[in-house]
């Protein structure tokens, strides 16, 4: 039985594993490499066979852990794809708006190298289309939560909780080999404790290997105090000015988790009555996959509901699907809240806000999630003075702040609790889907202080589990 490694390895983007035994080979995620120097990842052949491939398990529906379904597909993939009922449905949302966002900016980029005389580069071109998500779709099988799934004759898994996102899940994986069982768990991305909306990540007493991830392996997050009171802090002052909140966001747990807390203080009438852009078709999608997974809520959105205050919902709020919708927000001239996508500024109708106000210098650029080193997003955020959107140079005048507690990944101390459970140490535990920094980092303290056997893979490495 071995591991291969084919994604976020020493990096935070691009999950991609498979698990192979004598008899099956099981891949676990299949992500888009998202960081500016790992780009050209996205256009490599799969290293193992895709005929050999027995099935796919899917953690969760974020883009870095799904998006290159449909280009493994285009190459010839055709086996059953498993994951949790909401993350199933979540699929094609992500999907479709990936192949859109794709066609979208090169369309754009076409017309820009036409005008500038340049000829596009391979990696310029789509990795896919709306044909190959077509295809993709039938290949889904969704699960319960909680109830083992025999994928292949040796290989069985559960999908428990992980808190990370609606519908995410760690992958609890029972392998029968010569006439021994063994447990893996591949954890998925670990959310935190306690927040909004959806459950607390499951932990585990026992494992033979553990594939973890490491994201915030070197640091804890900032403790700047509860999310409502710096949102409200951010929201009046940047409208007081006549500026814009623009907030770059993931359509996937990041969005919905703003605007319940935004409800909140819209609510308590805590913030001013002005617009609240969610401008994001992607977004306003999932918006209503939460809504009809409301099992899935926690006891705390639970007994908002039953309160008669609808935690998705609120007056000012409003959904732009189309175009033409998303450009009449920059043509909007009162102050006003715009939440986008993508939540890395790597594409998509954030690039088109970021473009109209990051000069501004009554605006705020309000970051709430991770930004990965290379990224747009972290150019900004590490206070880069000029940067390029869309072709073009533009100073950063308006104001860059950035808001804790709204990341749905653990940080170091949350990482290290999830460890804590284990009752005795797993013959190996592979650290990933971190840069290597953090992953260093979160190596170190599971070896002092739980004397852990931890290995950091490299990219399209194996390990053998024996």
């Amino acid at each position: 039985m071995k591991i291969h490694f084919l994604g976020a390895n020493r990096q935070v983007t691009g999950s991609r594993y498979c698990l192979e035994t004598r008899d099956s080979r099981v891949m676990i995620d299949c992500g888009m490499f998202q960081e500016r120097q790992f780009l050209n990842r996205n256009w490599n052949s799969c290293p193992l066979p895709l005929e050999s491939i027995d099935a796919m398990l899917v953690t969760h529906a974020h883009i870095d852990h799904c998006g290159l379904i449909p280009r493994l597909v285009r190459q010839g993939f055709r086996s059953p794809i498993y994951s949790t009922e909401p993350t199933t449905d979540l699929l094609e949302i992500m999907l479709r708006d990936a192949a859109k966002i794709q066609a979208e900016d090169y369309k754009y980029k076409k017309k820009r190298h036409l005008r500038e005389n340049r000829k596009p580069r391979h990696d310029e071109q789509v990795l896919f289309d709306d044909q190959d998500v077509d295809v993709t779709l039938p290949l889904r099988r969704g699960v319960k939560y909680n109830v083992p799934q025999q994928i292949t004759p040796d290989i069985r898994v559960t999908f428990w909780e992980a808190g990370h996102i609606l519908g995410s899940a760690m992958l609890d994986i029972n392998v029968q080999e010569n006439g021994k069982t063994r447990r893996v768990i591949f954890s998925g991305d670990i959310g935190q404790w306690d927040k909004p909306l959806i459950h607390d990540p499951s932990v585990f007493s026992q494992a033979d290997y553990v594939v973890m991830e490491s994201t915030y392996g070197d640091r804890n997050h900032e403790d700047a105090g509860e999310i409502e009171p710096q949102l409200e802090r951010v929201i009046r002052s940047t409208i007081a000015a006549g500026g814009n909140v623009v907030i770059p966001t993931f359509a996937v747990e990041r969005a919905q988790e703003l605007i319940y807390h935004i409800s909140n203080l819209a609510q308590q009438n805590l913030i001013p009555d002005v617009p609240v852009f969610l401008d994001s078709p992607m977004a306003v999608d999932v918006t209503d996959v939460f809504r009809k997974n409301r099992d899935r809520f926690d006891a705390e959105t639970w007994n908002r509901i039953n309160q008669g205050m609808p935690p998705l919902d609120f007056r000012g709020l409003r959904m732009s699907h189309s175009t033409e919708e998303s450009k009449a927000i920059n043509a909007f001239k009162e102050p006003c809240v715009i939440m986008s996508t993508a939540g890395m500024c790597t594409a998509g109708r954030i690039k088109h806000h970021l473009r109209h106000n990051i000069s501004r210098p009554e605006s705020t650029i309000l970051f709430v999630g991770y930004q990965a080193h290379g990224t747009l997003g972290r150019l900004i955020l590490e206070g880069t003075p000029e940067v390029r959107i869309h072709g073009q140079s533009c100073k950063v005048r308006a104001k860059v702040q950035q808001i804790y507690g709204c990341s749905g990944h653990a940080d170091r101390s949350g990482l290290l609790f999830w460890a804590s459970h284990f009752k005795q140490a797993p013959r190996r535990v592979f650290l990933t889907h971190g840069e290597e920094k953090a992953a260093q980092s979160l190596a170190d303290a599971l070896v002092a202080n739980h004397h852990w056997n931890v290995l950091i893979p490299d990219y399209e490495s194996a390990s053998d589990l024996k």
